[in-house]
């Protein structure tokens, strides 16, 4: 009777143990492709505001803001999907369709006006939506929203990214970098 008993106790004790962990391990680990995305070349996306230069054409010259459907309202050719392209691919589209019967050679170049915003939120002093700074580290964006509060986990975040138009959040130290669009957690530390 009490082997019964002690194993009992072992069972309830293994599982709670289990379920304390598994509280920790809620989280996933960021995978290979969430750090490569900061790598990559800068995809667009909505809210980036951009700065299209035509050549010799002052009437389209003018900056234009990928919508949250992801298209940017061009003149003479309408509608134009920008989401997910790169500046490289969106000119090229953009030339494209000004040769369809407007323009005989066009010279279309892009930069960034603006990036789309970053979100920090949890135990920082101003939780909120900033302004993107190409270069930019989680550590960067917590000095901008007012740094971390006394209750803060300093050591690593929760950082949401949209990757390949798939939302994939993993746990990263804060000096990692972060992209426009990052949404940033600083959790509670647990001691």
């Amino acid at each position: 009777m009490a082997m019964v008993g002690k194993h009992a106790v072992l069972l309830v004790a293994g599982a709670l143990l289990s379920a304390s962990l598994a509280g920790c391990a809620g989280y996933r680990p960021a995978p290979k492709v969430f750090h490569e995305a900061t790598i990559q070349p800068y995809r667009l996306d909505s809210g980036d505001r951009l700065r299209v230069t035509v050549f010799e054409q002052p009437s389209l010259t003018n900056t234009y803001t990928v919508d949250q459907a992801g298209y940017i309202a061009f003149p003479l050719v309408g509608q134009v999907a920008a989401r997910g392209a790169t500046l490289t691919q969106l000119e090229g589209v953009l030339a494209q369709k000004l040769k369809q019967g407007y323009l005989r050679d066009p010279d279309v170049t892009i930069e960034i006006d603006r990036y789309r915003s970053i979100f920090v939120m949890g135990e920082v002093g101003q939780p909120g939506q900033y302004a993107y700074v190409p270069g930019m580290t989680i550590l960067n964006a917590i000095a901008v929203s007012g740094g971390f509060t006394g209750r803060s986990n300093q050591r690593d975040v929760d950082v949401t990214r949209k990757i390949n138009g798939q939302i994939i959040t993993g746990r990263v130290p804060i000096t990692d970098p972060i992209l426009a669009g990052d949404t940033i957690y600083v959790r509670e530390r647990l001691f």
